[in-house]
């Protein structure tokens, strides 16, 4: 079999956490005669939990006959310097591995380094480079330009250039991109970094792979991971929100809708998750009188599918303000919320719209709470052959980002670059 290699610092396997990309990758892979490892870091993200390596540099676990490599890295709290340490500490501790690890498993044929922070990326150029084969970056948030967006480093400040300077790097030293949002190889063109514009970048490098969902294990949930909740059941119109409770995700939004829709008795909005604001909220729902929001609080991720089949639409929650939505959207939700079969609204017009191409939802000119309520108020009252083509689409539209599918994109991105 040929072997893959791919380096994402936050990956998990199905017992170890939620970002099950690359172990969905390896599993479908394995049908198409290659053998794919992923090396995470064993420090788990957002969690706080840790696999032990035994005080030693990395342990090799199978799950699924799937070969995960967890790389001990230094722990980490929060977004200040522990987690740069961190970051620091699986880069280094990939290119110290990797040898060793080759001449006791086998060499890789591909490797792939995955974004978030770039640093994986640049580590899987490094080490390919070591034993000539050919480097995949992958890239799932674009950095820097997120930190610029968040206003945390300046664009033209000496640090934002270094770092946009890194990326430049990094793009032009991978013998393939893959992209997961479907617009990012825009902001190639508008750094004119790109051959068109007089740079070194070849777009026909330059690949579309999002997120999705396995669908199998979806609808399997589905039938068996029941969550047992009065509101679930209820024959109302259920205007059902799942993930984070924080800034970026805009909550107190719902809140504010749901006010202008008292005077319709039969929506309830229905909030599943906790974070840093779900205090704040359900304080708000108290004295502020908002009969129709419950707040469900933290859900195992495995109910969500039955959660979301429960509902009447959907709510893809952002601030406008806070993300470049101009390239799409690359959130596991989206293709969560499609699998289930149901409409969605969401609160942002993105570009290269999924919801506009699979006729599945309805997105927002301005978020705004009268701008939502209205939304909402019109999916309530459409005739019920309207909403049941509108579920049925987004169903129909969530095969398109099975993992099946999904991998076959990637297996062609391996195939061009073994090719060169």
């Amino acid at each position: 079999m040929r072997r893959f290699w791919i380096f994402n610092h936050y990956a998990t396997t199905p017992k170890t956490g939620p970002m099950l990309r690359h172990y969905y990758f390896a599993e479908c892979l394995r049908e198409k005669g290659i053998e794919t490892t992923v090396f995470a870091a064993n420090e788990l993200h957002q969690t706080g939990d840790r696999v032990d390596t035994a005080g030693k540099p990395y342990l090799r676990t199978e799950e699924g006959k799937v070969p995960f490599v967890f790389v001990k890295t230094s722990p980490y709290e929060g977004n200040g310097l522990s987690r740069v340490k961190n970051m620091l500490s699986f880069f280094f501790g990939l290119l110290r591995i990797a040898g060793g690890y080759a001449r006791k498993y086998g060499r890789p044929d591909v490797i792939m380094g995955s974004s978030a922070h770039p640093l994986t990326s640049i580590a899987g150029i490094f080490v390919a480079r070591r034993f000539h084969v050919p480097a995949i970056v992958e890239v799932r948030d674009l950095w820097p330009e997120a930190i610029f967006s968040f206003g945390k480093v300046k664009m033209d400040s000496l640090p934002g250039k270094l770092l946009s300077a890194g990326e430049k790097w990094m793009y032009v030293h991978a013998d393939a991109i893959v992209f997961t949002k479907e617009g990012d190889v825009d902001h190639i063109k508008e750094m004119g970094w790109d051959i068109g514009h007089g740079g070194k970048i070849d777009l026909h490098k330059c690949f579309y792979v999002n997120n999705g969902v396995k669908l199998a294990d979806y609808e399997r949930s589905i039938q068996e991971d029941i969550l047992e909740d009065k509101d679930l059941e209820e024959d109302i119109f259920k205007v059902i929100y799942t993930g984070t409770i924080r800034p970026v995700n805009n909550v107190g939004n719902l809140l504010d809708t749901a006010k202008l829709l008292k005077g319709c008795p039969d929506i309830r909005f229905l909030i599943f998750g906790g974070g840093s604001q779900l205090e704040e909220l359900k304080r708000r729902v108290k004295d502020e009188k908002i009969t129709n929001v419950v707040f469900k609080g933290f859900v195992e991720k495995k109910y969500i599918p039955y959660i979301l089949s429960r509902s009447s639409v959907n709510i893809l929650n952002y601030s406008q303000s806070q993300y470049n939505w101009s390239r799409g959207n690359s959130s596991n939700k989206l293709f969560e919320y499609m699998a289930s079969g149901k409409p969605i609204i969401s609160t942002v017009k993105m570009g290269y719209c999924i919801l506009s191409r699979y006729r599945c939802g309805l997105s927002l000119e301005a978020c705004t709470p009268e701008a939502l309520a209205k939304e909402i108020r019109r999916m309530h009252d459409l005739p019920r052959e309207n909403y049941a083509v509108m579920a049925e689409n987004a169903r129909k539209g969530a095969e398109d980002f099975d993992f099946s599918v999904l991998t076959e994109r990637l297996y062609q991105v391996i195939r061009y670059v073994e090719k060169d």
